[in-house]
Formats: C-alpha cells, structure tokens, sequence
C-alpha cells in the first residue's frame, strides 16, 4: 500500500469510532518525503509525500489511509533528548546555547518555558553544554513537538 498524503489526524471526530493501526516514526524520518514501514498490525506501507512534508512533518495521529472501519495513522516513537535549561541570572547564555546548536546543524526546540530549550541526545553535545556557566542540561526520553521547533529545519546532521 502506498499513502500519499495526509488525510486528517485521529483527533478529528470523523475518525473516532475506527480501528487504528500506527505507523511508528522516528524523530528523524518526520520530514522525509519516502518511507517504506511497517504499521504496528504488521502491514508493509510506502510513504511517498509531496514537498509540503519538508516543511510540516509527520505528527503524531497524523492520517494516512482509511476506510469504513479502519485507519493507519502515525505513532511518533520517543527520542532521548537533551533538555536545556538557562539559569534565570544568565540569560545571556541562551544566545551561546543557541549558537552551539546551530552550529552542529542540530535541531533545536522550544522547552516547556522561555529559558529551556530541546535537541536530540549526542554524547557530545551533552558533553558541551554540560561545560556552560549558568547551563544545567538533562538526559531525558521525549516525543518531539515539532510545533515548538527553533531550526528551520529538522534533520539528524551532526558534526
């Protein structure tokens, strides 16, 4: 089977009463425009998707087939991530967190307030941040909220 596009999210009432299957997707194939997957039932799916996913992502509940009784949706798969968080006497160190991620290429996220920020987990960048005056960083395992991304673009570049 080959999903094309998005047909809606499960959210939507139109989709309540079906039987959903989900499609497991890692933080980075959200924006891949090709996918070839397995739905968690066990069904083969291709993904084959316009320019427009460059840009949206895949998220989470996202609809990409269905009929009278069924659907396959997506299931975004939790990522280690490294929470960051400025000390409120150093705001200042949000510009240098910034630019340290932008530099690798990183993405980068909005956090659950203003001085707290996400990136996906690498051991050297952990490592950096962790070195930063008024900088406290965390492991931690989290589905990626695209709608708070920083990045312009989301990808898995690392340097």
């Amino acid at each position: 089977m080959i999903c094309e596009k998005i047909l809606g999210n499960e959210s939507e009432t139109r989709f309540q009463a079906l039987a959903i299957d989900y499609i497991p997707i890692q933080w980075d194939e959200a924006f891949k425009k090709l996918l070839k997957k397995k739905t968690d039932g066990g069904r083969e799916i291709g993904i084959r998707l316009d320019n427009t996913i460059l840009t949206r992502g895949l998220r989470h509940g996202d609809i990409l087939w269905y009929d009278r009784e069924s659907a396959i949706a997506v299931r975004s798969v939790p990522c280690e991530v490294i929470v960051i968080n400025i000390s409120t006497a150093h705001p200042e160190m949000a510009a240098k967190v910034c630019y340290e991620i932008g530099n690798k290429h990183a993405t980068l996220l909005w956090g659950e307030h203003s001085m707290q920020f996400v990136t996906p987990f690498n051991e050297p960048t952990m490592h950096q941040l962790s070195h930063l005056h008024g900088v406290s960083v965390k492991k931690k395992e989290l589905v990626l909220n695209f709608d708070k991304r920083i990045s312009s673009s989301v990808n898995s570049h690392t340097h």
